[in-house]
């Protein structure tokens, strides 16, 4: 500590002896990293959100264009009356598929709908030849009533359609289509497709969208509010601090550092060729609200420090002794939370890691050296007196409330840890509703995903992929009998609303080939045979590819599909438990045979919510880890950094019982800003904590120490709270993504926690087992305060 403690010491005096120089090099350095601004882009990646080591996201990388993926539109055309067998409603569903063929991005051959060319009705010949033909035909002359009933009877006869495709009560049908990944521009095909759902939407009939290209889209158009949101954020802060300070100083200072400490960040990102996802945009909000918390108590401090000394140059040196050491430790403390979510294999947050601690890095020199060598260089404010405000009631209690009863605190705050470990029990892993928790469940994307669930057995897919170690492997009938054994053991679960996939093809083109006896419902003996069937099918059909959704074409790789009703976390672990649970007993019986998991929205969502679990199991101890160790080091004891330890254990277990009442779930997206909240809201208690070893050499007692500390402190605690939460709150007022919503209350319940484990338990437990580092120091001849004896 000593060797650490002196060597700040000369850095400090190697600053203040060149201020104007080293302020210079900031202003060069910032006009660099503004010149980058213009490069940065913002839009989202489908590849991004996915854990890309995953076994789930590897087999998807490798089907979704032969088989697909779960970057898929799904357009439901609904009718008020009746039911889609009218030749009006067929024409309107033929004419959205073509238009929805014809989005921008779209696989053509992946393209779903029962009056799509691919989509066929497969019958005997009285030559006893296999035929098939579209379900509907554009060209032909309007059906009679008649013919619209066999139609109907038709589509109820074959399960590949009655069900996946058209809905039980015949009042909805669905048009699917696969995106091509990468080079994707999201925006404008849910531009189109917007335009595609108010052109063809007509009264009596609803078009839903839903999907995750969709829910990328309506990320996109809310985009434009984030400068409403900048531009009220920005109002807020300035009040604040006109309120607070009411000084020139007071109000400007803090904004530069805010300024050019954003202007490093956003040149950091446009460095890295990172983009900014619209997303993520809360944490950056975030880092720059830190970056004011940390101006302001510069600003503070210098003012309490002028009442002691005249000239600003001293005031603003000794506020840079006493506060650059905290605040460093601080914004460490906030560099590692973000930087562990890189931990994950989620290349979404492992971007957001890389730029957003070396932004939150970037505050150590933007504003906690950038700040004080300014203050040295400005002339000494007249005005040097603070109002007093409401907030300073609350450090004022909280000394009262502490100091006269620090053990009941602790037994309150240990009491509600143990009550919120309960609570935070029930926090689920992915989504606990159906549709997407990134929008309200009120909004069109979650009303239409409602509406299809309600309507299907079976929306979203799971693809289960069989791999045979030779060329025509999955025509054997020993392979086919395991396959189909897999299928019913999937269909067992009572939620599974059906099953497509090549045993069901050859048992059903079997019986076509025996006059239509179920009796030869079944699959062949004999290769060949099943070779024989698979081929008929194909030769039956005009268009080419008639068995690429079943079979790759060399007969060695096929893809099951289930239909699940939505992709709720339970849904999602029911589904992959139940297909492990198959392979486990029966992986093996076939030689050769591989069964691979999992494709599709249940196989890579599930990927995600996996990916998500096990980073919150690591990232998160692992913040404590480092932050326990770091301020251990920097204080030179064992005690300080339990101390941290259990501020860090009592804002997290109350955070995640807040997400267990709520119903938040643990995700890809919520995992980060655990992560983040912890990190950044650990500064309050190493300030509490500083700030009492500083008034304990100047007071008779501790407790005098403590009470004092509170008051000082805990006012600008308070403070920086509030502004902390001022820099996120407008989020949750004004942007239309429930995910922001949601994320920026979050962070802002683990701010008000931390705040409370600063305020109440660090005094609290201080007074009560009076640790060394604290309650026996001294001061060495450069200013700096040590523990007398080791503990």
């Amino acid at each position: 500590m000593s060797k650490f403690a002196h060597l700040i010491h000369g850095f400090e005096l190697t600053l203040f002896r060149h201020p104007r120089t080293i302020l210079v090099a900031i202003a060069l350095a910032t006009l660099f990293f503004a010149a980058q601004i213009p490069g940065l882009r913002m839009y989202s990646d489908f590849a991004d959100l996915l854990p890309q080591s995953h076994p789930y996201i590897q087999l998807h990388n490798e089907i979704k264009d032969n088989f697909g993926g779960a970057n898929v539109i799904v357009v439901g055309v609904e009718v008020e009356e009746g039911d889609i067998f009218s030749n009006e409603t067929l024409s309107l569903l033929h004419e959205v598929t073509q238009a929805v063929d014809e989005l921008p991005g779209v696989n053509h051959n992946l393209v779903t709908s029962f009056t799509h060319r691919t989509t066929r009705k497969v019958w005997l010949t009285e030559m006893g030849s296999i035929n098939s033909d579209p379900y509907f035909k554009p060209q032909d002359p309007p059906l009679s009533e008649e013919e619209l009933a066999i139609l109907r009877r038709q589509i109820v006869a074959n399960p590949a359609v009655y069900g996946p495709l058209v809905s039980p009560d015949m009042k909805m049908a669905l048009v699917k289509a696969q995106l091509n990944e990468g080079a994707l521009d999201y925006e404008v095909t849910f531009e189109k497709l917007q335009q595609l759902r108010e052109e063809y939407a007509q009264p009596g009939v609803a078009i839903h969208a839903t999907g995750q290209p969709v829910l990328i889209g309506w990320a996109y158009f809310y985009k434009n509010q984030i400068f409403q949101i900048l531009a009220f954020t920005a109002l807020i802060m300035v009040t604040l601090l006109i309120t607070h300070f009411r000084t020139l100083y007071g109000v400007l200072v803090p904004l530069a550092g805010v300024l050019v400490s954003t202007i490093w960040g956003l040149g950091i990102i446009s460095l890295f060729g990172y983009n900014l996802d619209p997303l993520g945009l809360v944490i950056p909000f975030l880092i720059s609200a830190r970056a004011m918390s940390h101006g302001i108590q510069i600003v503070e401090r210098y003012y309490a420090e002028l009442q002691d000394r005249e000239h600003s140059n001293f005031a603003a040196r000794a506020t840079f002794e006493a506060l650059f050491r905290p605040g460093s430790l601080g914004v460490v403390s906030d560099a590692i939370g973000l930087l562990l979510i890189a931990i994950g294999s989620i290349p979404l947050n492992t971007k957001l890691a890389h730029y957003a601690s070396l932004w939150a890095l970037c505050i150590i020199i933007t504003v906690l050296i950038a700040v004080p060598l300014l203050l040295t260089i400005l002339p000494t404010p007249k005005n040097i007196t603070l109002k007093k405000n409401a907030l300073r009631a609350v450090g004022e209690g909280s000394a009262r409330l502490v100091t006269g009863r620090p053990s009941q605190v602790i037994a309150l705050m240990a009491l509600a840890v143990l009550v919120g470990g309960y609570f935070a029990s029930k926090v689920k892993i992915g989504e606990s509703e159906p549709g997407s928790p990134i929008l309200y469940q009120t909004h069109d994307y979650n009303i239409s995903s409602r509406k299809i669930n309600d309507s299907f057995p079976g929306s979203e897919e799971l693809y289960i992929v069989a791999e045979h170690e030779e060329e025509g492997g999955i025509k054997k009938p020993e392979v086919l009998t395991a396959l189909a054994d897999l299928e019913r053991h999937m269909l067992l679960d009572p939620e599974v609303g059906g099953a497509k996939g090549i045993p069901d093809l050859v048992k059903q083109v079997n019986r076509l080939l025996h006059n239509n006896d179920p009796r030869w419902q079944q699959i062949p003996k004999d290769e060949l045979y099943v070779g024989g069937l698979l081929f008929a099918y194909m030769a039956s059909s005009p268009i080419p590819g008639a068995l690429k959704e079943f079979v790759d074409p060399a007969d060695r790789v096929a893809n099951l599909v289930f239909y699940y009703k939505d992709h709720q976390g339970e849904t999602i672990r029911r589904a992959i438990h139940t297909a492990k649970q198959w392979i486990a007993e029966h992986g093996d019986d076939v030689p050769g045979l591989q069964i691979r998991l999992a494709g599709g929205t249940i196989g890579v969502t599930a990927a995600m919510n996996e990916a998500a679990f096990e980073t919150n199991k690591l990232v998160l101890p692992l913040v404590f880890l480092l932050i326990f160790l770091s301020v251990m080091v920097f204080y030179g004891s064992l005690h300080a950094g339990f101390l941290m330890l259990l501020a860090m254990l009592f804002a997290t277990t109350l955070t995640y019982a807040y997400m267990g009442l709520t119903g938040v779930g643990i995700n890809i997206n919520t995992v980060p800003i655990v992560a983040v909240g912890v990190g950044v809201g650990i500064d309050y208690s190493i300030y509490m904590m500083d700030r009492i070893r500083e008034q304990r050499l100047k007071m008779p007692s501790l407790t005098e120490a403590v009470r004092s500390a509170l008051a000082s402190t805990g006012l600008a605690i308070s403070f920086t709270a509030l502004t902390l939460i001022a820099g996120i709150v407008m989020w949750i007022f004004l942007s239309d993504l429930r995910f922001q919503a949601d994320a920026a209350l979050l962070l802002s319940v683990m701010v008000v926690l931390n705040a409370l484990a600063a305020l109440l338990l660090i005094p609290s437990w201080v007074l009560v087992f009076k640790p060394k580092f604290v309650d026996a120091l001294e001061m060495d001849e450069d200013g700096f305060i040590h523990q007398k004896h080791e503990e």
